[in-house]
């Protein structure tokens, strides 16, 4: 299955009406909120709408009549029509910003878990940098989007839609005047919007781009430094920011176009209203007052749309930034527990802990096979060593074991069982794995070794069944001892931590893929006393480059070019792998 996510696809993956049907999707539970808020821009546009007829009137009657005291009643009912508009306005501006933060929150937390239910092979087709874009910056435009982009929009089209009506109803001929830039600004939306999605959504692509350049610098920072490749690592660093540079320009021009536009439709609009208006006056078809109004209505029209022309590409933006949240939710993780079925008699080994039976593996469809017809089985208590040249398959095989992939074809057994058919705690129960590259948690050493256990999982009576105190004495020697925080730890420190932690869950089956190749001898000494104690029916795997650290094992298998054979002892391990160096 093809996990790369099209960071470069640039056209909508869905139709119009799905994507806001699928938006409307993310604040449908929050039915409270958003009525209020429909019911506070109701009054707020009802609000301002209102108060131009008002004006009209205390023009064309208080004022022209002389009413003082109209003029003064007529003002305080206006200034309260304006009290209550802003009391609705805050009131919509405070519920869609608690909507927009509960999207935030829970649309973060739907993509996280999204992530971590993607197996191993999703990690190596997509940069670590791109993701973390994804959860970051597409997610807080969803949240701008609802919090405050929708409601502006929503109430903008209402107050237009609004001022249009009463524009018409107040006098129609005027009202087709106002309105006739308007169809210009329509179709000139229409046309340009899908340009301005594009522009957004390549600037979205570039920014996580350089979200994973700069990762990759810090965290190879040490190899930078230590072969003075600053320069190179600043060149690939400016040619990234070059171009999320161009492209953010691209995307502020395309966002922006529609603004000075809109500005000049509402400049002819106005135009029109007064060259018509003044007419209409001097043929007494239209009072003072009323043309005032109009001139008020104009804007209440024109004003929101230019305000729609920035929100638009805000709009624009979020869409773009949907695409790419939605193209990672609609993966699916095809590494689920398969239900359980009974195995034919005689196509198992009893007595293996593990069994690879006819296994084949290839990461992507039409790529050669990394492992091509693997047989073989792992018995209880006993040390297994895999060995061979680098890229031969050994990684991949402990990969297999542990059920970081699947196989393409074939079946692997854990104690007669199908790997697939056991649930994750099942397997984790059963097989630890220990990396090269040592991983703890943040926090103190204790809470990293009691990790993974069940909650009356007590560590002391634990290293005391396991004869585990020598090698913890190490550990309390620390400055703080077990609560150290593993920040603090060296890099030898760190696996005797991993190693201790894997020990502790009493597995059936441990996997050390070159789990000694970073450590110095002393650290090496302290780990092979925690190997020793491990209990009779654990099942070990030595995954090694180097012959000297499997000289211990019972039976070694050598690995190479997809094909696992076993080699016997160690002297004959010796042999073939000298003899395949020939014939390479």
């Amino acid at each position: 299955m093809n996990y790369r996510l099209q960071t470069d696809a640039l056209q909508p993956t869905a139709p119009k009406q799905q994507t806001l049907k699928e938006l409307a999707g993310l604040i449908s539970h929050q039915k409270k909120p958003l009525v209020l808020t429909l019911v506070a821009l109701l009054i707020n546009t009802a609000m301002g709408l209102w108060a131009p007829i008002m004006v009209a009137y205390i023009i064309d009657h208080a004022i022209a009549q002389g009413d003082f005291s109209a003029l003064i009643r007529e003002s305080a009912f206006l200034l309260g029509v304006y009290g209550v508009a802003f009391v609705a306005n805050y009131q919509q501006v405070i519920r869609m910003g608690e909507v927009g933060q509960t999207v935030l929150f829970d649309l973060r937390n739907r993509v996280f878990c999204q992530l971590q239910a993607l197996p191993l092979a999703f990690f190596q087709a997509n940069k670590a940098g791109d993701l973390i874009a994804r959860i970051n910056n597409d997610t807080g435009h969803l949240s701008s989007l609802f919090s405050e982009t929708l409601v502006r929009l929503i109430g903008s089209f209402v107050l237009m839609g609004g001022a249009a009506v009463l524009m018409v109803v107040l006098h129609w001929q005027l009202g087709l005047v106002a309105l006739a830039p308007a169809l210009l600004l329509w179709i000139t939306t229409a046309m340009l919007s899908p340009w301005v999605r594009q522009k957004n959504a390549l600037s979205l692509q570039q920014t996580g781009a350089l979200s994973s350049h700069i990762q990759e610098s810090l965290d190879n920072f040490k190899v930078i430094v230590a072969f003075e490749r600053r320069d190179y690592f600043r060149q690939r660093f400016f040619q990234a920011n070059q171009a999320n540079y161009q492209a953010a320009q691209r995307a502020g021009i395309a966002n922006q176009v529609f603004s000075p536009l809109y500005g000049l439709m509402a400049q002819w609009a106005q135009l029109g209203v007064l060259i018509y208006g003044v007419f209409l006056l001097s043929q007494q078809q239209l009072s003072v007052g009323l043309l005032v109004a109009y001139f008020t209505y104009v804007s209440r029209f024109y004003d929101p749309l230019r305000q729609v022309a920035i929100l638009w590409s805000s709009f624009q933006l979020s869409l773009a930034s949907w695409e790419r949240i939605r193209e990672l939710l609609a993966l699916e993780n095809p590494m689920q527990q398969k239900p359980s079925r009974p195995e034919h008699p005689g196509a198992q080994n009893q007595d293996a802990v593990l069994e690879f039976e006819a296994v084949d593996f290839t990461y992507d469809e039409g790529q050669s096979p990394v492992l091509s017809s693997v047989n073989f089985a792992l018995e209880a208590g006993k040390t297994y060593a895999f060995v061979g040249p680098t890229g031969g398959g050994k990684s991949t095989t402990a990969g297999l074991m542990s059920r970081l992939y699947d196989p393409t074809t074939g079946i692997v057994r854990l104690h007669g069982k199908d790997l697939r058919t056991l649930s994750n705690q099942e397997r984790a129960d059963k097989i630890s794995f220990i990396l090269q590259e040592p991983f703890l948690f943040e926090g103190s050493v204790a809470e990293n070794l009691r990790y993974g256990q069940s909650e009356d999982f007590v560590l002391a009576d634990k290293v005391k069944q396991l004869q585990l105190h020598e090698v913890m004495a190490a550990l309390e020697t620390l400055p703080e001892g077990l609560d150290t925080q593993s920040e603090h730890l060296s890099l030898g420190q760190k696996q005797l931590v991993s190693f201790i932690r894997a020990v502790l869950k009493d597995p059936d089956l441990l996997i050390l893929d070159e789990a000694t190749a970073n450590i110095d001898t002393t650290t090496e000494s302290l780990l092979e006393k925690v190997l020793n104690h491990l209990p009779a029916h654990t099942t070990r795997v030595v995954i090694a480059h180097r012959l000297n650290t499997i000289e211990n094992a019972d039976i070694i298998f050598f690995v190479n070019e997809g094909h696992i054979q076993q080699a016997g002892d160690f002297s004959e391990a010796v042999n073939l792998l000298l003899s395949q160096t020939r014939q390479t």
